[in-house]
């Protein structure tokens, strides 16, 4: 698995360099520079059929990992030096662009936001599904009018934020009590499979993970062997602490804010890496 660097053959283009990432066939771009060694690079998604006949190879890069996140695509090169970039699409003057980026470069990839203050993604509004079994509800009142709930029947877990394609992430809310009995029931590992199978979901646990080893009527050390196993079968699940409900309310508010956001900016690199082919 290679990262191909080549000349641009187009004299009038001023983006000189051809890149051609190994990832769903192979996606084209057009780049600045052969690498993003002191500043990000812009770079133009060109169709496959762009790839010269005959390139004139600068350089090929060994990867040992090529990933597609959402609105980025995460490079991991097989080298000492220069070893981690990403291709990040996102928005700039109103328009789509993509942008090559390295560590140097940026401290933090984020795609087609802003960094959120008060309102989490720079939401608006948030309008949070509450599943119609769950008694005594987050209400998101420290947040005020920038979370509206709308109780729904959930396929899976408490909370839930969708698009018009679907659930795009939910959470399932546990105090330690529920969290403890769930596990020695066998029940948490049919809830985690079902939240495995969503775009985005995770656990919250309204308490400290210190208060697991001071349960007084089980062993500690199984119930910590249980809650490490379901974390490796499962690990797109994560299982949150937060000390509190207060915090475990903040943190559902903010993730599901996270996953609404990813499901858009999914959306923008579609269109933008995979536009439809032209109609005969």
């Amino acid at each position: 698995m290679e990262l191909l660097v080549a000349r641009n053959p187009d004299p009038a283009s001023r983006l000189p360099y051809l890149l051609l990432v190994p990832l769903e066939g192979g996606k084209v771009f057009r780049a600045r520079e052969p690498w993003p060694r002191t500043t990000a690079v812009y770079c133009h998604p060109v169709p496959l059929e762009d790839w010269p006949a005959e390139p004139e190879i600068l350089e090929r890069v060994p990867l040992k990992a090529c990933t597609r996140r959402g609105a980025a695509i995460d490079l991991v090169a097989d080298r000492r030096r220069e070893q981690r970039s990403q291709l990040v699409v996102t928005r700039a003057r109103g328009r789509q662009v993509v942008f090559w980026q390295a560590p140097r470069t940026t401290r933090q990839s984020r795609p087609g936001v802003r960094v959120p203050r008060a309102r989490a993604q720079g939401l608006p509004e948030l309008t949070v599904l509450v599943d119609t079994r769950e008694r005594y509800p987050y209400r998101f009142a420290a947040q005020g009018d920038r979370v509206a709930t709308r109780r729904q029947a959930l396929p899976c877990g408490d909370y839930a934020v969708a698009d018009d394609r679907g659930l795009v992430g939910v959470v399932e809310r546990k105090s330690l009590a529920d969290l403890v009995g769930s596990l020695t029931s066998g029940r948490l590992r049919y809830q985690l499979a079902e939240l495995a199978a969503q775009p985005r979901a995770a656990l919250v646990v309204e308490d400290r993970w210190a208060k697991v080893f001071a349960l007084e009527h089980l062993r500690p050390g199984q119930v910590a062997d249980g809650l490490a196993e379901v974390a490796v079968r499962w690990p797109t699940v994560p299982l949150v602490w937060c000390d509190n409900r207060k915090l475990a309310e903040e943190w559902t508010y903010r993730f599901l804010a996270a996953c609404l956001r990813h499901g858009e900016e999914r959306i923008w690199a579609d269109q933008l890496l995979d536009p439809p082919a032209p109609q005969p």
